[in-house]
């Protein structure tokens, strides 16, 4: 016999199935374990591996060196120069240091050099032996000076004229060529030190195909001080010092460099 269904019957009847699959479906979720779902277009591994290397390449680095070089021309001449004695006594061999040293000093000033510029570096006074005796058979008296020579086109007539007044008791120990004022040199080497830091950047970034970002930090290596020793025979009982004594100042180079960290884009 057939069996027939009003309209009320039939809409109770669908909510009842639709109410039985919410609940199967709830069941088997739980079922799962709370196991998360995938996310649209890939795999739950292949999420956690972008997750996993964001961190390694928001906050990516290059860090480089950059060089400047410079040369200057040497403006000044510091003059390394003594005079050695001795005698049977302390007092006669420092007298006679003293003596000479006075007039290096104002054959110096006569010249133009400023008192300033002539500066007492040593003082050494110790006794001499002869033979195996302990006791003293003299005494050598040592005194030294730095001077500054601040005109290089008159500096060899000056080391000359010092060294005759020091007479044969005169020792120079050598000179050095000097830059009075580096800032105007150094501002160029740091600006040509930074200039090459940026072109290394570049060239690592565009190997690496990113783009180079902002800086993030810079530090400079103390630049070296320049200096050029230049060997000075002592004038001694050997004669009389040529005049002038030959001056030529070359070229001396400054050099900075800068370690610079840049952002990577």
């Amino acid at each position: 016999m057939a069996v027939q269904f009003s309209s009320a019957q039939r809409a109770a009847a669908v909510g009842v199935a639709s109410a039985g699959l919410l609940i199967a479906a709830f069941t088997l979720g739980a079922s799962q374990g709370g196991a998360s779902p995938a996310p649209a277009g890939g795999t739950a591994g292949s999420a956690s591996l972008t997750a996993a290397a964001a961190p390694a390449t928001a906050g990516a680095r290059i860090t480089v060196t950059g060089t400047g070089n410079v040369s200057g021309v040497p403006n000044q001449l510091a003059l390394s120069m003594g005079v050695q004695t001795s005698a049977a006594s302390v007092a006669t061999a420092l007298r006679q240091a003293n003596s000479a040293v006075r007039s290096i000093t104002a054959v110096l000033s006569r010249s133009g050099v400023a008192a300033s510029d002539i500066q007492t570096s040593g003082l050494s006074i110790y006794p001499s032996y002869s033979g195996s005796s302990g006791v003293p058979d003299g005494y050598q008296v040592s005194e030294q000076l730095t001077i500054t020579l601040r005109h290089l086109s008159s500096a060899g007539s000056q080391i000359s004229a010092a060294a005759r007044a020091g007479g044969n008791a005169t020792v120079i120990d050598g000179v050095s060529l000097n830059l009075s004022s580096t800032s105007g040199l150094l501002a160029a080497a740091r600006a040509k030190a930074v200039a090459d830091a940026k072109a290394k950047a570049s060239a690592y970034a565009r190997a690496l195909g990113r783009p180079l970002g902002l800086v993030v930090s810079m530090s400079e290596t103390p630049p070296a001080v320049p200096f050029q020793p230049l060997p000075f025979a002592a004038a001694s009982s050997a004669g009389r010092v040529p005049s002038p004594v030959p001056v030529h100042p070359g070229t001396q180079q400054l050099s900075v460099t800068v370690t610079v960290v840049f952002a990577l884009g």
